[in-house]
Formats: structure tokens, C-alpha cells, sequence
């Protein structure tokens, strides 16, 4: 693939994502409205949110292993086509359960869209130009945080609700055509066996571990049932690996050949990668909540107040592979992660009457942090992958991303919601206020307006909106805590300059040759010295939670 080809194939491949990021923004500002229009319970709603990530984390390896074995272009449009075809469905489903099996089908199909276009960028992209490619790759999927609520919010304001889910199929077609002229056909050249018991302990513990964190999310850490599912899906997992280790060392076909993990840049960079996305994400939960209940304004301006995430992406991403390769990835993640810490530190002095211009200033400050360490550390995994098994490998990082998302939505809403319901506790202990209604004021800072507003108490109100304050001044501090443990495990993980192409990848885990219209990758790769200095790159083939 000529040089400006392959930018035009990366442009294609990001509006599939694009696709994928704003649905999954706009379900969670449609729920009231489906709730009424499909007469769905609490449960189905949060279902219609829980399976859909259920699915996105579950199916990432099987359709990794997938478009290695028969293509990653065709396993992206069906991916496409699917996710279309759910879209519709959920547009004119008439029952929660149409709605839901749609929500599945999506979350299936959105699994394949991310993982065949993170591989994509190893098989168009060498390892010089592959940071740059995974920013502006991520700084344009980034897109779908703002664009999600503004549109949907419009939409819900002023059109009927179905289109919301039918604004995907417009960007879907567009997807489709330009994947299927712009993006060459490749799988590996030599076609891996199908694990099958590696596929169904991959499936099976993401979905119980998933579901662990979204239930410890919406019940708290204590509750029973998220913490067995938290702990089966971690021994499913454990058993995973150990039958993966098995097979690699007999020398079988695994779906993930384990040696890829000796690699300290493969294995750090996927890691951080999700931390680095954990807080964004816990972020992007407790803000629209903040501008609405607490400062008053509609979807639609919570939606336009989110613009800073951004322009913080672009300003962190963008410059990420530059910056890599000056000073290496270790020092990138690790600034990275201290811009975040930073940032988050400046966001829990925010009140009620913070102006905006200092809200999206520190916003757009831990946006650029988590775009810089996100990129470096994607690209640190991604470098360490050839093409000829880049799918499974995507799949791994996906899979890493995908449970980190809702894991940071939990541990900060969790937190969010103890400090919210403690100060509130004390404001509702007068003998006036009945049992029942402090219980339903506790509930979410929505119920507590809602109580304020039926027993006509401004206080009251007042005190809501303060208490939700001081949870989300809390989280944003636990959000810089976890952005310092992120830049040590930089530190500590992470080799201090990239190691020279072919030098990092464990022996045997890449096998020579991956075709892309007939093409071959660049060869076997060796073991990983920890400190070994950067050459000239290699040129592969050119083919080669609740809310409260």
C-alpha cells in the first residue's frame, strides 16, 4: 500500500470505530426515554447497557483469531453490516427483549469493528510511523465522547427516539464503502488452528469477570453477587492462561501464544493502556451528572460542555508518536500519567459556581494526559505485534480496554456515590423526613432533586447538590491516585527506550510471513533485551456502573 493510501485506510477504519464510540454515548442519555417507550424495567435498562459490554469485551480474541484465519478486511465489514443491521433493530424494536437481542448483536459486531482496526494499523503501518497512526487514530474516535450526547440529545429533544440508533447507519455506510475501496485484504499467511477451549474460557471469563465489575459498579464492592462473579471470572481466566501456557509449549496452536507476553512492551504498553483510559472513562461518567443536577443544564449543553475532552485528546494524542520517539515510550506514559494526576487534582477543587473556562480547563488537562499516555502506551504494545498474528494480538489489547472501561466507571462511581450518600445521611436524619423518602434521596443525585422538589425544600436541594459535589471532588482525587500508580508501573514496567525492531517479540510467537495480497511481513523475532537501544525501524511489508 502506497504511502497516502494507507492514511486514507486509516481514515476509513477510524470512522468505523467512530460509529462504535457514539452509540455507545448515546444509549446511556436515551435510557429515560426507552424506559417509557418500551415499557422496560430498572432491570431491562440496565441490561440494555450491561450486555451490549458484555458482548464488546467477550467476542475481541474469537474475532481476532477470526480475521487472522479468514481476513481481516471481510471480518470488518460483517462487523460493519451487523452493526447496522442492529441499529435498525433497536430503532424499531417494540419490546425490551427485540431491543436487547439487538444490544447483543451490536456489542458483537462492535467487538469486530475495534479489533480489525487497531489491526489494521500493524499490518499498513511499520514501526516508525505506527505512533502517529495510533494518534490520530485515537484522537479521532475520541470524537464519539461529545458527539454522542449532542447529537442524541437533539435528537431526543426534537425528533422521535429511533433515530438516535438510526444516526449509525449513515456512518456505517460510509464506513463500508470506504473500508471496502480503501482497505487491502490481509490474514496470516500460514492459517492458525481454532483453540476451541481457548475460545470458550476467553468468552466465558471476560463475560462473568465483566459482569462481576458492572454489578460491584451498580450494588457496591460488598455485594455478594458481584464478588463471586468477580472471583469465578478471575479462576475461568486463570484457567485460560494455564491452557494457553500448555499448548504453547507443546507447541499446539493456542488462540494467544503466551510468549508474546515475555515482551515488556507488549505487556506494559496494553496494561496501561486501559489505565490510562480508566480514569477518562470515570471522567466522562460524573461530569454529564455534574452539569446537569448540579449546575442545571440540558443533555444537549452537558453534551457541548464535554468539547474539552476533546481538544484535550488532540492535543495529547496527536503529538504522542513525536514525543515517543524522542524520548522514548517509558518517559511519554510516565508524563503522561502525571498530566492526568494533575489535572484530576486541579478538577476536585471544582464547586458548583467554578466557572466553565476553569472546568474545561482542567478537563481538557486530564484529557491531554490520558491522549499522551493512551497513545504511547498502545503504540509500545502494538510495535512488539507483526503482522501475521495482529488480529489475536489487537484482541488482547481490546480485551484489556474493554473490561478497564467499566472497572474505571465503577471504582469511581462507587466512590462517588459512598461519599454522596454519607453527607447526605446527615442532612436526612431530622425525625421529619420519613425513612422512605431519605432512602429514594439517597438512591442518585437525580432522586434527591426529585425528593427536594416534591417536599418543596431549596435546602434540601441545596444539599444534594453539595453532597454530590464533595463525591465527585473525591473520585477525581482517587482518579489522580490511580494515574500515579500508572507512571510508577511505567517506570517499572516499560523498557527505558524501545528495543530494537524483531528484538522485543518472543521467539516463536510470531510466525514469518503474513499475506495481504500475496505480500509477507517481516520474519521471526527474538527475545526481549530490557534495555536495549532503538535502530533504524524496520520496514515491514507495506501490506504486511450506577449512576448516583
Amino acid at each position: 500500500m502506497n504511502g497516502q493510501r494507507k492514511w486514507w485506510a486509516l481514515a476509513a477504519v477510524s470512522l468505523s470505530v467512530l460509529a462504535v464510540g457514539i452509540d455507545g454515548t448515546v444509549l446511556s442519555i436515551a435510557l429515560p426515554t426507552l424506559a417509557n417507550a418500551l415499557h422496560a424495567s430498572e432491570t431491562e435498562l440496565e441490561w440494555f447497557s450491561s450486555g451490549y459490554l458484555l458482548m464488546l469485551a467477550a467476542a475481541v480474541l474469537p474475532l481476532g483469531l477470526l480475521g487472522d484465519r479468514f481476513g481481516r478486511k471481510a471480518v470488518l465489514l460483517v462487523s460493519l453490516a451487523a452493526f447496522g443491521a442492529g441499529s435498525a433493530l433497536c430503532a424499531f424494536a417494540t419490546t425490551p427483549t427485540v431491543f436487547l437481542i439487538a444490544r447483543l448483536l451490536m456489542g458483537v459486531a462492535g467487538a469486530g469493528v475495534a479489533v480489525m482496526a487497531l489491526s489494521a494499523l500493524t499490518v499498513f503501518f511499520d514501526e516508525a510511523s505506527r505512533p502517529r497512526a495510533v494518534g490520530v487514530f485515537s484522537a479521532a474516535n475520541f470524537l464519539s465522547l461529545p458527539l454522542g450526547p449532542i447529537l442524541g440529545g437533539w435528537m431526543l429533544a426534537n425528533l422521535w427516539w429511533g433515530w438516535v440508533f438510526l444516526l449509525n447507519i449513515p456512518v456505517v455506510a460510509i464506513g463500508l464503502l470506504a473500508v471496502a475501496v480503501l482497505v487491502p485484504e490481509s490474514k496470516a499467511a500460514e492459517r492458525p488452528g481454532f483453540d476451541v477451549i481457548g475460545v470458550l474460557s476467553s468468552v466465558g471469563g471476560l463475560v462473568v469477570f465483566t459482569y462481576g465489575i458492572i454489578e460491584a459498579g451498580q450494588h457496591g464492592w460488598t455485594d455478594a453477587g458481584a464478588l463471586t462473579s468477580l472471583g469465578l471470572g478471575v479462576a475461568i481466566l486463570a484457567g485460560f492462561v494455564a491452557w494457553e501456557v500448555a499448548l504453547t509449549r507443546r507447541g499446539r496452536s493456542p488462540l494467544v501464544d503466551t510468549r508474546l507476553f515475555r515482551s515488556r512492551s507488549f505487556t506494559g504498553g496494553a496494561a496501561l493502556a486501559g489505565v490510562a483510559g480508566m480514569g477518562m472513562v470515570g471522567l466522562l461518567f460524573v461530569m454529564p451528572q455534574f452539569f446537569q443536577a448540579v449546575q442545571g443544564v440540558d443533555v444537549f449543553a452537558s453534551g457541548l460542555r464535554l468539547l474539552p475532552f476533546v481538544l484535550g485528546m488532540l492535543i495529547g494524542a496527536l503529538p504522542a508518536g513525536r514525543i515517543a520517539a524522542a524520548i522514548g515510550f517509558r518517559a511519554t506514559v510516565t508524563i503522561g500519567f502525571v498530566v492526568i494526576a494533575v489535572g484530576s487534582v486541579l478538577g476536585s477543587r471544582t464547586t458548583a459556581s467554578t466557572s466553565e473556562l476553569l472546568i474545561a480547563g482542567w478537563m481538557a488537562t486530564v484529557c491531554a494526559g490520558a491522549g499522551l499516555a493512551l497513545t504511547a502506551a498502545m503504540s509500545a504494545a502494538l510495535s512488539r505485534l507483526t503482522a501475521e498474528h495482529s488480529g489475536v494480538g489487537s484482541g488482547v489489547v481490546q480485551a484489556l480496554q474493554k473490561t478497564s472501561a467499566p472497572l474505571g466507571t465503577a471504582i469511581l462511581g462507587s466512590v462517588v456515590a459512598a461519599v454522596y450518600t454519607a453527607q447526605l445521611s446527615s442532612v436526612l436524619a431530622a425525625p421529619a423526613v420519613p425513612e422512605a423518602v431519605a432512602s429514594a434521596a439517597k438512591s442518585s443525585v437525580y432522586a434527591g432533586l426529585a425528593v427536594a422538589e416534591r417536599l418543596h425544600s431549596p435546602a434540601l436541594a441545596a444539599s444534594v447538590r453539595a453532597a454530590f459535589t464533595t463525591g465527585m471532588s473525591v473520585s477525581l482525587l482517587v482518579s489522580a491516585g490511580i494515574a500515579v500508580a500508572g507512571a510508577i508501573m511505567a517506570v517499572v514496567i516499560l523498557p527505558r527506550r524501545a528495543a530494537a525492531p524483531g528484538a522485543e517479540a518472543p521467539a516463536g510467537a510470531v510466525a514469518p510471513g503474513s499475506t495481504t495480497t500475496g505480500s509477507t511481513s517481516a520474519g521471526p523475532a527474538t527475545a526481549e533485551p530490557t534495555t536495549a537501544e532503538p535502530t533504524t525501524p524496520s520496514r515491514r511489508s507495506a501490506h504486511a456502573g450506577r449512576h448516583v
